[in-house]
């Protein structure tokens, strides 16, 4: 009989370890499960800074491990759009900061002009005929200026329409290298064009083509004065076009040829009267490049070279 009894208490005591261990681990999930909790309650309040915490615990559950992989993930991309978003309102101040500095000059130099002007009644009529010409000129400054925010404000909103057309690239920079040829010569420049007599067909837009070597001839001339020299070369192969503009002047350090072509950033030695600039024509130039289905890329050795590349899809048509 004590022989049967045992029989008729195993299964009994097999179902009771199941249900303790069951119930061991439902206790460890339910731990795990408000480790978990209390860990994702910091990053569900807006006043709480992302941090590179991670959630990290021991299970041998492999959907929970999977479940703390994906929370993890998320966590990560969550940091990285903070960081990002960060970084684009530093990007934002610093650009309205300059862009109060470049507005803040010429129109010191109007709203003093314009006093003289009207508070001055005995000017000769050389020096009113001056004044107004520089007031023209600030005014023209500014309005660029303006026009060049409203430029590149369309071009990253994508509401700027460009229309593709299939057009001659090598006579495209022919153009615009004479348009500056007169200036190049008064400046003592020494300019290599090296454009190919055939037509060399890209798919692109043609005013923007133009501003975007516009853009380059002008920097080229304006940084790498100290050189005296400019070259236009184009290469091309079946797939694609190259443009490259290159100067042998003071050149682009490093640390700087990676921010070139952020918003609003000028060089250190730009902010002085013959080498202003607004510091977004490199950035439009890339915006259009990237529009165009095209790069724009730069190599600087200071002192030595430096050369953009502007590359685009090369067309088919002969």
């Amino acid at each position: 009989m004590l022989g049967y009894g045992w029989l008729l208490l195993l299964p009994i005591a097999v179902l009771v370890i199941l249900y303790l261990n069951q119930r061991r681990t439902n206790l460890a999930l339910r731990k795990e499960l408000a480790y978990i909790n209390r860990k994702l309650i910091p990053f569900t309040d807006p006043k709480h800074p992302l941090t590179q915490e991670r959630i990290l615990t021991v299970t041998p559950l492999p959907e929970l491990r999977e479940l703390l992989r994906a929370i993890n993930d998320l966590l990560d991309r969550a940091g990285q759009s903070a960081a990002d978003y960060a970084g684009m309102e530093r990007a934002m101040r610093m650009m309205l900061s300059n862009v109060s500095h470049d507005l803040k000059t010429p129109l010191t130099v109007i709203m003093g002009y314009a006093e003289m002007l009207s508070q001055q009644t005995d000017l000769s009529e050389d020096e009113r005929r001056r004044m107004l010409g520089e007031l023209y000129k600030k005014t023209a400054q500014v309005h660029e200026l303006i026009n060049t925010f409203f430029d590149l404000a369309r071009l990253e909103s994508g509401d700027l329409d460009l229309p593709l057309s299939v057009i001659d690239a090598g006579e495209t920079g022919r153009q615009r290298i004479l348009a500056y040829f007169d200036l190049l010569s008064e400046q003592g420049f020494q300019v290599d064009i090296d454009l190919p007599e055939h037509p060399v067909w890209v798919y692109a837009n043609e005013e923007a083509l133009s501003r975007i070597l516009d853009n380059l001839l002008s920097n080229a001339m304006r940084y790498g004065a100290e050189g005296r020299y400019l070259g236009l070369t184009l290469q091309a192969s079946e797939n694609q076009v190259s443009l490259q503009v290159i100067d042998r002047g003071r050149g682009i350090s490093r640390t700087e040829q990676a921010r070139v072509f952020d918003r609003m950033y000028t060089m250190e030695d730009s902010r002085n009267r013959n080498m202003q600039g607004s510091g977004l024509g490199l950035t439009i130039a890339k915006r259009l490049a990237e529009r165009l289905n095209g790069t724009l890329e730069l190599e600087s050795t200071p002192g030595v070279r430096t050369c953009f590349t502007l590359t685009l899809p090369r067309s088919k048509r002969a």
